[in-house]
């Protein structure tokens, strides 16, 4: 479920860019500056990424917490990987959107070379 303030952030900016498509079409009906007219392109297409990313940025930072504690709870101190748990868990709210992704495939590996600590030790 997505937060009810990103989710009228996103609407509201979505409602934003129907606005800017609209003064595209009425700009091309009246032929104006094509400059203008690319501007106003540039102006819908930074709309859609910000949107997206943003979006992007909630779904894949809340998978990343999600893994986090499933991988910090399955080790408890004993692992081997203790250090990289920590580091991860700590730095988390300062990843950027690029970073995240990395960070869930990272900490994916470390909970898979957990779960075989945990069957070679039971």
């Amino acid at each position: 479920m997505i937060p009810r303030d990103l989710t009228q952030d996103i609407k509201t900016r979505l409602a934003t860019i129907g606005g800017q498509v609209n003064g595209l079409i009425k700009m091309l009906d009246k032929e104006e500056d094509p400059e203008k007219i690319i501007t106003q392109f540039k102006a819908v297409d930074n709309g859609l990424d910000t949107a997206y990313n943003l979006l992007l940025d909630e779904v894949y930072r809340k998978a990343l917490a999600i893994k986090i504690v499933e991988v910090a709870d399955a080790c408890p101190g004993n692992c081997g990987n203790e250090e990289k748990i920590d580091f991860i868990r700590t730095q988390f709210p300062k990843f950027k959107m690029d970073e995240i992704l990395k960070k869930f495939k990272e900490i994916t590996k470390i909970g898979e070379r957990v779960k075989e600590h945990q069957k070679k030790n039971l």
